[in-house]
């Protein structure tokens, strides 16, 4: 017979799976905040950021000439990384943009690339077909360390219906 306080001092598989994920997080975002402190802006160049970052998921046409690099840190992390290229080739900006400032900007009426181009590349999405609706979720970080899913509702023609937070279930202690 086992001795019931050893069972109970076990941690469960779920405890532990979050504890790994936490973990993940707290490697991840502390290689990005080194790579982030070794760039200036107006300094650092777009060599310098492919550096330190590697390629982008993305590249996208900035306004003036510019670029936006996307560095996606979904669906395992908590982040996603802005960075500007201005059009004489130096960093003009570095921007976490999953935070509740950015998904503020998410109204009714955007086109999915409008969101794509604001918050990057979603950790999941799903597809609702007797709705006529689809979901993208992003994985983000509630202050001060609540692992949290902004999710954004299309309609059948990809325009935003409506976005809500809530809880991210992978880390929900149960």
């Amino acid at each position: 017979m086992s001795n019931p306080k050893i069972l109970s001092a076990r941690p469960s598989r779920t405890r532990l799976g979050c504890a790994l994920v936490l973990s993940a997080v707290l490697v991840l975002s502390g290689c990005d905040q080194q790579r982030i402190s070794e760039l200036r802006e107006g300094v650092a160049t777009e060599a310098d950021v492919r550096a330190r970052f590697g390629d982008p998921e993305a590249v996208w046409d900035a306004p003036g000439g510019g670029r936006t690099l996307e560095y996606n840190r979904n669906p395992a992390g908590h982040y996603n990384y802005m960075i500007t290229i201005g059009p004489d080739g130096r960093m003009s900006a570095l921007r976490q943009v999953l935070q509740p400032a950015t998904f503020e900007k998410i109204q009714p009426g955007m086109t999915m690339e409008q969101v794509r181009r604001t918050l990057g590349k979603p950790a999941m999405q799903e597809n609702f077909p007797r709705r006529n609706e689809a979901a993208w979720s992003w994985r983000w970080m509630k202050p001060p360390n609540t692992s949290s899913l902004f999710t954004v509702w299309f309609d059948r023609d990809w325009r935003v219906v409506r976005s809500e937070v809530r809880p991210d279930p992978e880390t929900e202690v149960r």
